[in-house]
């Protein structure tokens, strides 16, 4: 795939599910890959099974040491990492502010430090993992589905501000995926998300797709965007809809 053979890809998260898998189908594409993850064991078995750099770490803070590891170039950054966070607007305030951290403002702070650069060479790919929750929302998960929701405004703007500079944005929104991430979302996970979970590698061959097809939306899960259109169309029959949810899972959980 010409779009990134030979590309500078940076994946933070990667040392496991989606993030691991979109690694590992960047570099079979001829990318040179830096594996970023907070576990640094799992950055380095990942670098080492693709033939890429482990640069283990905050997620937040990784560019500089990824530019370095790659040369002095990043030409993709796939702003991979994040937070499951569960729980009503009674959740801990640290919990709050450690999901707006994870999930927003580390998008925000790698494209602080990516966007001088690439608007001087005109060019540059910024992969958001977002979430169909960022699209619509997640029963018993309100940091989760509020962050996501910023994180997918975050994506949408940094597209609409820089696109004729020669920025490409993409913002992947998949329900549920077979991670960790899904196991540890409990009964509302199991109700919402299960039944249609797809693999991580899934999510990599729909980001692929849609690098080769430019478009900034990526749906892995494709029936998200007729919901995303009724909530747009008629949002008290969508809230409707999801309340109904919400009502079957407290009966059942």
């Amino acid at each position: 795939m010409g779009a990134v053979r030979d590309a500078g890809v940076v994946v933070t998260g990667a040392g496991r599910g989606i993030g691991a898998a979109l690694a590992r189908r960047f570099a079979a594409e001829g990318a040179r890959v830096v594996v970023n993850d907070l576990d640094a064991d799992r950055a380095e078995a990942v670098a080492d099974e693709i033939g890429g750099i482990a640069v283990p770490g905050d997620a937040a803070t990784t560019v500089a040491a990824a530019r370095d590891a790659l040369g002095g170039t990043v030409d993709v950054y796939c702003a991979n990492a994040g937070l499951g966070s569960g729980g009503s607007e009674a959740a801990p305030e640290d919990v709050w502010a450690r999901a707006w951290d994870v999930n927003v403002m580390a998008h925000v702070r790698a494209a602080h430090a990516l966007l001088p650069g690439w608007l001087e060479r005109g060019t540059g790919r910024f992969v958001s993992t977002v979430s169909a929750a960022g699209l619509l929302t997640m029963i018993g998960a309100a940091p989760y589905s509020v962050t996501k929701h910023g994180a997918y405004a975050f994506a949408e703007w940094l597209s609409l501000t820089y696109r004729h500079r020669g920025l490409k944005v993409h913002a992947i929104c998949p329900q549920g995926v077979h991670t960790d991430m899904l196991a540890a979302a409990g009964s509302a996970g199991d109700l919402v998300l299960r039944p249609t979970a797809i693999e991580p590698e899934d999510v990599a061959d729909a980001l692929l797709q849609g690098i080769e097809e430019d478009r900034f939306l990526i749906l892995p899960h494709p029936e998200v965007a007729e919901y995303y259109r009724v909530r747009a169309a008629d949002p008290d029959r969508w809230l409707s809809g999801m309340n109904h949810l919400q009502r079957t899972w407290e009966t059942n959980r």
